[in-house]
């Protein structure tokens, strides 16, 4: 089963339709081992190198007459990060597009090098890893001619989604619209029912009042805000949650399943009345699956807004339930102490 894309992501398709060196399959996008990889990865020989003055780099891109750079931040031995290396960056249009309109910087998010960022702040990649909230990898933050950050991605996601947000930043819309908008505007002639959806027996059913705020809860809460007839949101559900370690996780949650797409009404965690649909929108998410985890008063802990495989939502899981989050706030830091 293959999602549809809306009308204002053809442009994105008939570059995929022009052709590529590697044909890659849906299979090959979202079903992957996800464990550490046994070999370091090594970057495409024409990501940029950099002294890393990003200040410099910036400038030097313009010059060119670029619209700006993109600072990849990624980990050695990640498989996520190996997605979009060696699946998304070795599409001909995706790599023919991003190098007419940006250079590209490599962060390891581990390193204590310093680094110049674009706004003129000195610090250790680590610390700038953490500054810019990179806590899954890959994460790929756009930086405009004036080393304004236009878009932020957190995790891998698909080829079509990838050519999506370059077009969005090389057409200028994060100055007119958020990402989640773009998107949805694509989106727009979609509709599908309910029943589409995958459901679980540890899904909550309906009327969904998960109001927080004015009586904590006994346990987290965990909201699936998915679609119909969406491979990623099957490959989930066919995947990760048929193994029983993270199904036996699920059921220490409150879980409730939403069509994001949908006018269910929904008493939001923070007590607040609105559909699905305008939660979704709030949240500005623009992929599914995303599950977005909350405490038991309600706070959001964290997202999962991007492809997921087994080995990451077993650790954002555990994260949550051992109170990881509590004393560290970073979930990569966490994972690495244990």
């Amino acid at each position: 089963m293959t999602r549809k894309i809306g009308f204002a992501l053809l442009s994105a398709l008939l570059w995929l339709a022009a052709g590529s060196c590697l044909a890659v399959s849906e299979d090959d996008i979202y079903e992957f081992d996800d464990f550490p990889t046994e070999k370091l990865l090594q970057y495409p020989d024409w990501f940029k190198e950099s002294f890393y003055d990003l200040q410099a780099d910036l400038k030097e891109a313009v010059d060119a007459g670029k619209k700006g750079i993109i600072v990849y931040f990624g980990q050695k031995r990640c498989a996520y990060c190996k997605q979009l290396l060696e699946h998304n960056f070795r599409l001909d249009d995706i790599v023919a597009y991003t190098r007419k309109h940006f250079d590209v910087i490599p962060i390891d998010i581990w390193s204590p090098e310093e680094v110049t960022t674009p706004d003129g702040k000195t610090m250790t990649k680590r610390e700038y890893a953490l500054a810019m909230g990179t806590n899954f990898t890959p994460s790929l933050v756009f930086y405009d001619e004036n080393g304004r950050v236009a878009l932020r991605l957190r995790g891998y996601y698909p080829p079509y989604l990838h050519r999506a947000a370059l077009e969005y930043v090389v057409g200028g819309h994060y100055k007119r619209e958020p990402f989640a908008v773009y998107m949805a505007r694509g989106d727009k002639s979609q509709h599908f029912d309910e029943n589409d959806l995958v459901e679980e027996d540890f899904f909550e059913p309906p009327p969904y009042n998960l109001d927080r705020s004015r009586f904590k809860a006994e346990r987290p809460l965990a909201v699936f805000f998915e679609q119909g007839n969406c491979h990623a949101c099957d490959v989930l559900h066919t995947e990760a949650l048929r193994q029983p370690a993270i199904r036996e996780l699920f059921k220490q949650f409150d879980s409730v399943q939403l069509d994001m797409s949908s006018d269910t009404p929904v008493i939001t965690p923070d007590g607040h009345r609105m559909t699905a649909r305008q939660w979704a929108k709030e949240l500005g998410l623009f992929f599914a699956p995303a599950i977005i985890f909350y405490d038991e008063s309600g706070r959001e802990i964290i997202r999962v807004d991007s492809v997921v495989r087994f080995f990451r939502l077993r650790n954002v899981l555990n994260y949550i339930l051992s109170g990881g989050y509590r004393f560290e706030p970073d979930f990569q830091k966490w994972r690495s102490g244990r």
